[in-house]
């Protein structure tokens, strides 16, 4: 009788290893897919919207631009607030260098931006953070 419930109780410890290996596999292949959205790596993601965001600064369309604040900076920082504390030409061009993205849901954008001081073309570096929220990036504005 000793041996059938040896036999017994080795039985159901495979099997529990085979589904916890089983529920492990999907773990980890959600884990990974959390990384993307819609396939592409969010370093892709956050650099196409932040050049998105850019190429309205540079056209003036602030309204528009306000829609890529993360919710957090558009809580405490009011549309026509912020279309108010920019210029109408001051950026000339902008475009993203590069993105590297520190966690599953921060990234540093760098950039360079070119605008008008005093007269004079200023071309400069710009660093920016972008984060997830709700399955979007957004930029968070300091």
């Amino acid at each position: 009788m000793n041996s059938l419930w040896s036999e017994i109780a080795v039985g159901r410890a495979v099997k529990l290893g085979a589904a916890v290996r089983g529920f492990l596999a999907v773990a980890v292949v959600a884990v990974a897919g959390c990384a993307t959205v819609g396939g592409e790596p969010p370093e892709a993601i956050v650099k196409e919207r932040a050049q998105a965001r850019w190429d309205l600064m540079v056209k003036g369309d602030f309204k528009a631009a306000y829609g890529y604040l993360s919710p957090g900076s558009r809580a405490v920082l009011s549309e026509s607030s912020y279309v108010g504390s920019l210029k109408k030409g001051f950026w000339k061009s902008a475009r993203v260098d590069s993105v590297t993205c520190r966690s599953a849901e921060a990234c540093d954008v760098s950039a360079t931006i070119e605008y008008d001081y005093m007269g004079h073309q200023i071309t400069t570096p710009l660093r920016e953070s972008w984060i997830r929220d709700e399955g979007q990036w957004w930029y968070v504005k300091q």
